[in-house]
C-alpha cells in the first residue's frame, strides 16, 4: 500500500507541478517578453505538447507489456521489449519530428504575418520544438518503462527538475534581453540532458549492457498491435481535448471563447488528478493480471475505484462552491458573470470523465484497448456532433451541456470491467521466451 500511495503522489505531482509552475514564470515572461514574443512562446509550448503527445502515443502499449513480461521473470524478454520500444518510438519521432519541421513555415507565417524578424524567430523556435519532439519520444520510454516497474518516483523526479529548470532558465534569459529562440535552445539542451539522465538512469536499473534500439519479432508485434489502438487515443485525446474551444471560436469569436476555456481550466484537474494519481493501478493490474484470475483483482479495483470517488467528489465540490469566487478574483466580475452558466455543465463533463479513471486502466490492464478506443471515439463524436447542432440553438451553455455526453459515454468502460471481474478465470497461455500472456482482447 505504501508504494502504490506513493506512485500516486507522484503521479499527481507529475501532473500538477509544471502546470503551477508556468502559472506563477507567466507574468514575468509576458513583462519581459512583451505581448508578441509572449505569444510565440505560448504556440510553441502548445505546439511541442501535441507533437510529443502523438509521437509518444505507444507509451501505454510498453507498459502493458513490460509488466506481463517482468510477472513472469524474463530478463532478456524484457530487455528485448524495452529496445524494440526504443525502435518504434524512434521511428515514430522521427517522423512527427520531420512533418513539424516542414510544417513550421506555415505555421509560422500564420502566428506572426506582419514582423519579418518575430516571424524567423518563431520558425527556428517551432524547428528546435520539432527535433525535441523526437526527445520527448525517447525520454517517454524510460517513464514508461519505470513506472511498468511500479517506480514513478525516479523518473518523475528527473523529468520534473529538467522542466522546471527549462522555466527558471526562460525567466533568467528574459532578464537579459533574450527572446524566444534563445529560450528554446536553453528548453533543448536541457530537455536532452534530462533525457540522458533517464537513460542512464534505467540502464543501472536494469544491469542492461546496451538500450540501442532494435526490433525483435515478437515484442514489436505485441506493442504495435496494443500500441496502435492506445496511439489512436492519444491523437483523439488531443482532438477531442480542443475541438470545443475551436468551434467556440470561430463561431462566436474570441471573448465568448475564453470564458468558456477558463471555466475549462478551472475544472479540468478534477480529472487530470484523478487520472494521475490512479495511474499506479495501470502497470499494477497488468502484471498481476497476468499471473492470477481476475477475480481475484476485484478488491483492487473497488478500492481504486472508493479512491477514485473521493478524489472527484472533493474536486467537484471545490469548484461548484468556490469556482465563481475565484474567476472573480483572477480575472474580473464580466468574464465571471459572462461563465456563471457554463462553469457547473463543464465542471460535471469532467467530473464523470474522471470517474471513468479506474475503468479505464483496468480495461487497458486486461488488455481491453480496443474498447477504450471504440468507447473514446464514439464519446468524442457524439459530442463534437451535438456541439454542432446545440451551438446556433443554444449558445456557449448548450457546447457544455454536451460535453456531460462524452463523460457518460465513457462510463460504459464498466460494463466490460463488471464482466471481466465476474468471469470464471481461464486459463494463460504462456510464450516462453518470448512474452507475455496471450489474451484474448
Amino acid at each position: 500500500m505504501r508504494v502504490h500511495l506513493s506512485n500516486a503522489v507522484y503521479g499527481v505531482f507529475d501532473y500538477v507541478a509544471y502546470p503551477v509552475a508556468m502559472l506563477m514564470a507567466a507574468p514575468v515572461l509576458l513583462k519581459n517578453l512583451g505581448v508578441a514574443q509572449y505569444g510565440v512562446w505560448v504556440v510553441i509550448t502548445a505546439a511541442l505538447s501535441t507533437g510529443s503527445i502523438i509521437a509518444s502515443g505507444f507509451g501505454d502499449a510498453n507498459i502493458k507489456y513490460i509488466a506481463s513480461v517482468r510477472s513472469h521473470g524474463d530478463e532478456g524478454a524484457l530487455l528485448r521489449a524495452i529496445r524494440s520500444m526504443v525502435g518504434i518510438n524512434l521511428l515514430l519521432g522521427g517522423i512527427v519530428a520531420l512533418i513539424f519541421w516542414m510544417l513550421a513555415p506555415l505555421i509560422a507565417r500564420r502566428v506572426v504575418s506582419s514582423d519579418a524578424s518575430l516571424q524567423m524567430a518563431c520558425l527556428w523556435s517551432l524547428r528546435i520544438a520539432s527535433l525535441l519532439m523526437l526527445v520527448r519520444a525517447i525520454e517517454s520510454v524510460c517513464i514508461s518503462t519505470q513506472r511498468a516497474f511500479e517506480r514513478y518516483g525516479a523518473a518523475v523526479r528527473i523529468s520534473i527538475v529538467a522542466r522546471l529548470l527549462t522555466l527558471a532558465a526562460a525567466v533568467a534569459l528574459t532578464f537579459h534581453g533574450l527572446g524566444v529562440v534563445s529560450i528554446m535552445s536553453v528548453t533543448a539542451f536541457l530537455m536532452v540532458l534530462g533525457t540522458l539522465a533517464q537513460l542512464v538512469r534505467l540502464q543501472q536499473y536494469l544491469g542492461a549492457v546496451s538500450l540501442l534500439p532494435s526490433f525483435d519479432n515478437h515484442a514489436t508485434s505485441a506493442l504495435m498491435g496494443f500500441g496502435t489502438f492506445s496511439w489512436l487515443l492519444a491523437v483523439s485525446g488531443v482532438i477531442f481535448s480542443q475541438a470545443d474551444r475551436l468551434i467556440l471560436g470561430v463561431s462566436l469569436g474570441a471573448t465568448a471563447v475564453t470564458s468558456y476555456a477558463l471555466c475549462v481550466q478551472m475544472a479540468q484537474p478534477i480529472y487530470g488528478i484523478a487520472a494521475a494519481g490512479l495511474h499506479f493501478l495501470f502497470p499494477y493490474l497488468s502484471g498481476r493480471q497476468a499471473v492470477a484470475p481476475a477475480k481475484d483483482l476485484k478488491r483492487a479495483v473497488l478500492i481504486a475505484f472508493g479512491f477514485n470517488l473521493l478524489l472527484v467528489s472533493v474536486g467537484t465540490a471545490i469548484v461548484l462552491l468556490f469556482g465563481r469566487q475565484v474567476l472573480h478574483a483572477w480575472v474580473g466580475e464580466a468574464i465571471a458573470r459572462s461563465s456563471s452558466g457554463v462553469l457547473a455543465p463543464v465542471t460535471w463533463s469532467f467530473a464523470l470523465l474522471g470517474l471513468g479513471a479506474t475503468g479505464y486502466y483496468t480495461l487497458l490492464a486486461f488488455g481491453r484497448v480496443r474498447a477504450v478506443t471504440l468507447l473514446n471515439l464514439a464519446g468524442g463524436i457524439a459530442m463534437l456532433s451535438m456541439m454542432v447542432w446545440a451551438l446556433p440553438r443554444t449558445g456557449m451553455h448548450g457546447v457544455a451541456m454536451v460535453r456531460i455526453v462524452y463523460g457518460l459515454i465513457t462510463l460504459l468502460m464498466y460494463w466490460p470491467v463488471f464482466g471481466i471481474l465476474h468471469a470464471r478465470p481461464k486459463s494463460h497461455l504462456l510464450v516462453s521466451g518470448t512474452g507475455p500472456v496471450c489474451e484474448e482482447l
